[in-house]
């Protein structure tokens, strides 16, 4: 019997491959439902591809992430190990502000009331565009948050002025979605918007980590799990998954349900032997890069945490942090280039010389000294392609064999949430 009902169901064996959010995730769930989970990390910390590192002595993340409101199982999750969001996170009304003082600025209350009022206060665009807006998200909530599953982003949206797609559509897009509106899903847009309007108050709030990566969930989940009587193994990459007579068998190691929480080509790796249609659907998948560049700037204080840039040909990032407002070292600002491939092709100089002249021309006002490189940081394969029709292998591989990750079949782009709710899923698929 599940043990949500009366009785308890007998604890299972269970070993979780991958210490990402999703494997973390994992781990804890099955734990908390009273099973005897072993977690196998290849690194020699958790958090995959949201963690701290370390930089010429200053901590920095491996990519900025933002969280919202509507997080509820990321949200739970934090609450499960010992992590007070309040604390933990600056929870702001959704701010698409740029360094003009213009953008998108919702007030406290229902997302959908004040989207609306934010939008009518928008006087940097002409009154028709605003209207434009406002009907054409009408049209959306009235049909559902649906479209036809092979429409673009762009497609869906080309109808609008060319101001708010520049200003608002691109941007959001390729921060929800990783991939630019061109070829991002407007089918996976949508269902954003639909969870950020529709899922009551606060739910399309900003949420802003005050610390680093590492110390928001992987670290305080590692803890909570040792203490929980789990196993955990760092710095073990898993080498084989196998069928045994009754089992399957990690590395030799018999367990009765396994949880697949690796990258996507990790996984393939792993099942061929078992289920050759999920690998191929896995090895099939394309991936977006994101570059982040770390500058320094003494004295700097931004307007706001968080800022949208208009990014161009020779502008590459689209949102810069203010780390020194988020528990990180005063002036210390990260550059976010999402949809970063064209930027990764020209090379990291490249990238760096031009995130410093964007910076003094968009920034010029607020940086009172000189822009000092600290770090860029490219992950080629940071969230798979968010493309219409996209096939995602399922969570489902085997019997007693599930995979978890933010790139496996459901509703959501490559995020924290999406990532949480998967390795939930498969950890209570043990019983």
């Amino acid at each position: 019997m599940n043990r949500q009902g009366g009785a308890r169901a007998p604890a299972l064996r269970v070993a979780v491959v991958g210490g990402g959010w999703a494997g973390l995730a994992a781990a804890v769930e099955g734990t908390r439902r009273g099973h005897h989970v072993t977690l196998f990390e290849m690194a020699a910390q958790p958090g995959g591809r949201a963690r701290a590192v370390s930089s010429a002595g200053v901590t920095l993340d491996n990519g900025q992430h933002i969280l919202i409101g509507a997080y509820s199982a990321t949200l739970a999750l934090m609450r499960t190990v010992g992590v007070a969001p309040e604390h933990t996170l600056l929870r702001l009304p959704l701010r698409l502000a740029y360094p003009d003082g213009s953008g998108l600025l919702l007030e406290a209350g229902g997302a959908v009331p004040q989207f609306a009022w934010a939008v009518l206060r928008l006087r940097a665009w002409p009154w028709q565009d605003r209207c434009a807006l406002l009907w054409a998200a009408a049209r959306w909530a009235m049909s559902g948050f649906q479209c036809d599953p092979q429409w673009t982003v762009a497609r869906l949206t080309a109808a609008l002025p060319d101001t708010v797609r520049r200003d608002l559509i691109d941007p959001l897009c390729v921060a929800a979605l990783n991939t630019p509106a061109e070829a991002a899903s407007a089918a996976v847009f949508l269902r954003v918007l639909k969870d950020a309007l529709f899922s009551g108050a606060g739910s399309a709030d900003l949420l802003l980590p005050r610390s680093d990566l590492s110390r928001l969930l992987p670290d305080p989940a590692l803890r909570w799990l040792t203490q929980a009587g789990a196993m955990v193994r760092v710095g073990h990459r898993v080498q084989a998954v196998e069928m045994g007579t009754a089992r399957w068998q990690v590395d030799g190691e018999e367990f009765d349900h396994v949880v697949l929480a690796t990258t996507a080509t990790e996984a393939a790796r792993l099942v061929e032997p078992h289920a050759t249609d999920w690998a191929r659907t896995a090895r099939a998948m394309r991936y977006e890069p994101i570059v982040t560049v770390y500058l320094r700037c003494a004295g700097a204080r931004l307007p706001e945490p968080m800022l949208a840039l208009r990014a161009g040909a020779s502008a590459p990032a689209q949102f810069v942090f203010d780390r020194g407002q988020l528990g990180g070292a005063p002036g210390l600002l990260a550059f976010v280039v999402s949809g970063a491939a064209e930027w990764v092709a020209r090379g990291q100089q490249a990238v760096l010389d031009a995130t410093i002249a964007q910076a003094r021309t968009d920034l010029g006002p607020h940086l009172s000294a000189a822009l000092e490189p600290v770090q860029v940081l490219v992950d080629k394969r940071a969230t798979f392609a968010c493309t219409p029709g996209l096939a995602r292998p399922a969570a489902f591989v085997a019997l007693g064999l599930h995979a978890a990750g933010d790139y496996v079949a459901g509703p959501y782009p490559a995020t924290l949430e999406g990532a949480v709710r998967s390795g939930v899923a498969a950890a209570a698929a043990a019983g």
